[in-house]
């Protein structure tokens, strides 16, 4: 073969191929049909709400005395699961299934207990677990797993766990949950009643009204009624006592009272009876209540008649007695007296009937008595309320008073100070009209002067004409009237001298015996221009 066809690469044969392209086909097709296995037959898929229990194949046998292997080297199943998810695991060492996780529905606790692991001591009976890949938890003892689990969902595997779903425990309200540990060590001081936290016994704290995810094979809870209670003295059968005389007196009472809540742990542990379980109202009354009731009415009823009791004074003394001694009596307990009454008291009917009726007159005399004190006292307020009244008016009646006088004296004044200024501006007004008066006399005199002045100067001037007429004033008077006439018959006559009319005037023309004044003018002249001598 020469160096050239050495050289070339190797060709396919015409039969086979080249045994390079046939290795490739071969490790191709094994990775895929590797692949195509290990996913569809090593593929574990979990589900939201589920897990995958794994059970190994080969390993370390397992003793006869264990059903889960302690760890991965061992077969059987393991405790661990597997989450929700994809997961891969070997079918020919491991084999799984698929579950679904535990859920705790709403108002529902999951109590667990541990069936493999370490076996518990003696009188133990709570197991214990271990914390596995810092998620899950695994039991390290056999028993019941203290706590519970809350509603919801856990990866919880049924190989190892026994689950069982109870109630949380219920406190209604006025109650109190008194708690007792099932489980701990053991007091250290037995003569207690009430034991510490961690010890088995009693709890000296109890729980409050409400819900509380409580493990009941932990802890066990005892409902106590703190509520009030009532409770009547003869309601069994006839309550009462023998009096200082020998009658038997009977009573009946009302006693109402309710546990405090701080010292119900207590009262449950030394007055609770397994018989009547939970409930303490029938051991409180008849250990506690009717003991010291029926004690104090035999002392205190002892001492005194039976008539005594016949009065209401003493009753209600009594009464009032029998409430205290109650109180001081159960307090101390933890027992809360809210009300002790006596509601009834009989004494003997031999006895009853008189000192009743005595007693009832004696009442109503009392009865009358306040009844006239009380008329009195009405009389006597009613007296205050007249004289109240009465002092009242008396006090508005001076005001009116006092505010009338006081009023007409202002009026006084300013009525007295007004005919001041009247009577100023009077006096005023009387001098203005003495000065204006006697200006007018002033006046009048000098116009009766002038007046006077004028007359006497007419008076001589009618003398002198009267002389021209030779004193008669007959004559002058007739020239006076012609004169004033002359004028206004002037007008009416003018050129009438010839008319009939004038013919009146002639007897006046005609001349007298007499002499005839000078200055007499004819009627035919003008009158309006006489001469008259002075």
């Amino acid at each position: 073969m020469s160096n050239d066809e050495r050289s070339l690469p190797d060709r396919p044969s015409r039969k086979g191929g080249t045994p390079g392209l046939k290795s490739l086909a071969v490790g191709i097709t094994g990775l895929l049909l590797s692949a195509w296995f290990g996913y569809t037959s090593c593929r574990i898929d979990v589900g939201t709400v589920q897990m995958a229990i794994l059970i190994h194949k080969t390993g370390i046998d397992l003793p006869n005395d264990q059903e889960v292997a302690p760890t991965a080297d061992h077969k059987g199943i393991q405790m661990q699961v597997l989450p929700s998810g994809r997961h891969f695991y070997n079918p020919y060492e491991w084999d799984w299934q698929v579950v679904d996780q535990l859920i705790v529905p709403e108002g529902k606790v999951a109590v667990l207990t541990a069936l493999v692991g370490d076996d518990l001591g003696y009188g133990e009976f709570l197991g214990e677990m271990a914390q596995l890949d810092g998620k899950q938890y695994v039991p390290k003892k056999k028993g019941i797993i203290p706590g519970v689990l809350v509603p919801g969902r856990y990866p919880v595997n049924p190989h190892l766990f026994k689950v069982e779903m109870v109630d949380p425990v219920l406190i209604d309200p006025g109650y109190q949950g008194v708690v007792t540990n099932l489980a701990g060590p053991l007091a250290k001081d037995p003569n207690k009643l009430l034991v510490k936290t961690d010890e088995r016994g009693v709890q000296p704290q109890a729980l409050a009204e409400g819900r509380h995810l409580i493990n009941p094979y932990e802890k066990r809870i005892s409902p106590v009624d703190c509520r009030s209670q009532r409770f009547n003295l003869a309601e069994s059968k006839a309550f009462g006592f023998p009096s200082k005389d020998g009658f038997w007196v009977s009573i009946d009472g009302r006693i109402q009272f309710r546990l405090r809540p701080e010292k119900v742990p207590e009262l449950y542990v030394i007055y609770n009876e397994s018989l009547n379980g939970d409930e303490m109202s029938d051991e409180i009354i008849h250990k506690v209540i009717l003991p010291n009731a029926r004690s104090f009415c035999r002392l205190e009823g002892s001492s005194k008649l039976g008539k005594d009791f016949i009065d209401g004074t003493t009753r209600m003394e009594f009464e009032r007695r029998f409430a205290n001694a109650m109180k001081m009596a159960c307090e101390p307990l933890g027992i809360e007296v809210q009300e002790a009454l006596i509601t009834s008291t009989r004494p003997p009917e031999k006895i009853a009937k008189p000192i009743q009726q005595r007693e009832e007159s004696r009442l109503e005399e009392k009865k009358y008595q306040e009844q006239i004190k009380q008329q009195e006292s009405e009389r006597d307020v009613a007296e205050e309320r007249a004289l109240a009244l009465q002092k009242a008016a008396l006090v508005e009646v001076d005001q009116e008073l006092t505010r009338i006088v006081t009023s007409a004296m202002q009026e006084q004044e300013v009525a007295v100070t007004k005919a001041q200024e009247r009577m100023a501006v009077a006096k005023v007004r009387l001098e203005a009209t003495k000065d204006e008066a006697e200006a007018i006399v002033s006046r009048g005199k000098a116009e009766a002067a002038v007046v006077a002045f004028e007359n006497e100067a007419d008076a001589a001037g009618w003398k002198q004409a009267v002389k021209a007429y030779d004193g008669n004033g007959a004559a002058y008077a007739q020239y006076v009237l012609y004169q004033k006439l002359a004028s206004a018959y002037r007008r009416i006559m003018i050129n009438t001298q010839d008319s009939p009319l004038m013919k009146v005037f002639d007897g006046a023309t005609q001349p007298h015996d007499g002499p005839r004044p000078p200055s007499v003018p004819s009627l035919a002249k003008d009158v309006s221009e006489p001469t008259a001598s002075k």
